[in-house]
């Protein structure tokens, strides 16, 4: 007998009914097994090396950590290239230093195959193009691991670093937030290895300068963890003094001029050519601060007599010609200096490191549409992809981000207020976190290595930034050399920077 209209219409309904919420569960199902949290990979591998003179035998572990979140969820995973010493436990005082690139959004590549892991890339120290693959991946016999533990960080969105289950990359993509993450990582690592009572050192490049200042407050201040000692290479804390593209910013103009006066003087345009590089910089610097800055600062009160005798001194320490400062109003805009100054033979020079030109294809632009010292970036990847499978194993499916995830840099927050409070936008500064954290642990020191031809993080700025803001000065110690942003692509640079940074963990571990 069949079903009445109305009661077939019900019968029918209730099946679609039963058979979505079975359909649902399933899909829920299916959903949490897609979202289900593995175990966090690892690669192990063991080694020998000489290093520094001395034979050591190590462990490389390249593989995941994970954050949890205060009711132990994963959040987040880290990897790292952790490079440890065998027999660890006859040695229980080793120093272990966290290392970590800039940025932000740049993975551990340039710092771990450039200058301080146990392989490195061989590129010309003369700043010319390293050519095509093959590229030479050397040992790195002075490597420091002969005086520390290495642990290479990749931040979320960069290397094989990602955000876990429901969690997003762009909770982590914020200058509060990374160093949040960061600060967290090296609780749970030194937690998960044992190294609660290990001298600890961080050392960062350019926008990693500015995380390692943010993380050293976290670490000092809220996790009660003390550092032995800090490495800044290539200074990024306050962007005032690096931000040559802002019209009105009138510091740049003097921190940027004694990059300026270096560049000048390695492509042959400071004549007649200085007899000693360091003494003229000085004077760059005497000239900068005593004479520029006052001229900017008085605008068109100043005299003309005044504004010609600047302009002079300008071309001298720079190379310019006079009518094109004079048309600058001897403002010399750093990027704009970079495409200026070799504009006659129809080069640019580098924006990381001067010492490199690339040929344009456009000689009328104000600024560089390419940066020539970008050239070296293959040859990071390449070799550090090679070594990854070849020496320690990594056989993943996972594609590792460098350069990082492609909505990491349009989603990133410069806020330092929350989101529901008023904040006005400024410029970018942790040098105020450093300040605090060199505070509460007055045996804290900071190593700080610039690059003369680097028109990125100009040196002077260093000085500027880290002789102001309450910082002590017997807390702090510059080194430079002849190089740029990433000077260790410089041989003989590459060398003292880390006998430098030995000496400097060792001096801080007396």
């Amino acid at each position: 007998m069949s079903l009445k209209p109305h009661l077939r219409f019900i019968c029918i309904n209730l099946f679609i009914v039963l058979s979505s919420t079975v359909y649902a569960a399933d899909t829920v199902k299916e959903n949490k097994a897609l979202n289900a949290i593995a175990q966090a990979q690892q690669f192990i591998s063991e080694h020998k090396g000489r290093f520094n003179g001395k034979s050591i035998n190590y462990t490389a572990t390249a593989g995941e950590t994970y954050l949890r979140d205060k009711h132990g969820k994963e959040t987040a995973s880290i990897f790292t290239f952790a490079y440890t010493k065998k027999n660890n436990n006859k040695d229980k005082n080793r120093p272990v230093t966290f290392i970590w690139n800039g940025g932000p959004g740049s993975a551990s590549t340039w710092l771990h195959m450039g200058a301080f892991g146990p392989k490195r890339v061989k590129v010309p120290s003369d700043a010319q193009f390293p050519g095509a693959a093959p590229y030479p991946i050397l040992d790195t016999a002075e490597s420091i691991l002969d005086v520390s533990d290495l642990v290479f960080i990749d931040p979320v969105g960069t290397g094989f670093s990602r955000a876990l289950g429901e969690h997003e990359g762009k909770e982590f993509w914020g200058l509060k937030e990374d160093a949040a993450s960061m600060a967290e990582f090296i609780r749970t690592w030194i937690t998960e290895n044992g190294r609660w009572n290990s001298p600890r050192f961080l050392l960062g490049e350019s926008y990693g300068t500015t995380r390692a200042a943010a993380v050293a407050k976290i670490l000092e201040n809220d996790l009660s963890i003390s550092l032995n000692g800090i490495i800044f290479i290539s200074q990024a804390l306050d962007y005032q003094g690096s931000s040559p593209y802002i019209r009105d910013n009138l510091i740049s103009h003097i921190t940027y001029l004694p990059t300026m006066a270096a560049a000048a003087v390695y492509h042959g345009k400071v004549k007649p050519t200085p007899e000693n590089l360091s003494n003229f910089l000085s004077e760059a610097r005497t000239f900068a601060t005593d004479e520029l800055m006052p001229a900017l600062f008085k605008g068109n009160t100043l005299s003309k007599a005044t504004k010609n005798h600047i302009n002079d001194r300008l071309a001298y320490f720079t190379g310019l010609a006079p009518s094109y400062i004079d048309r600058a109003e001897l403002r010399i805009q750093g990027f704009h200096f970079a495409k200026e100054l070799l504009r006659d033979e129809g080069l640019s020079i580098g924006l990381l490191d001067a010492r490199y030109t690339v040929d344009e294809v456009d000689d009328l632009k104000a600024t560089p549409g390419y940066d020539a010292s970008r050239a070296i970036s293959s040859a990071f990847n390449s070799a550090l992809m090679s070594y990854m499978r070849s020496d320690l194993g990594v056989d993943w499916s996972r594609t590792y981000l460098s350069p990082a995830d492609d909505e990491l840099s349009s989603q990133w927050s410069w806020r330092t207020a929350p989101k529901n409070k008023a904040w006005e936008p400024t410029y970018v500064n942790t040098a105020h976190d450093l300040s605090k954290a060199l505070r509460i642990n007055p045996a804290l020191k900071v190593f700080v290595a610039s690059g003369y031809y680097d028109l990125v993080t100009p040196f002077f700025d260093a000085e500027y930034t880290l002789n102001r803001h309450g910082i002590k000065s017997e807390q702090i110690q510059y080194k430079y050399y002849h190089g740029g942003h990433m000077m260790y692509v410089n041989e003989p640079t590459r060398i003292d920077l880390l006998n430098d940074t030995r000496a400097f963990i060792q001096q801080q571990i007396k």
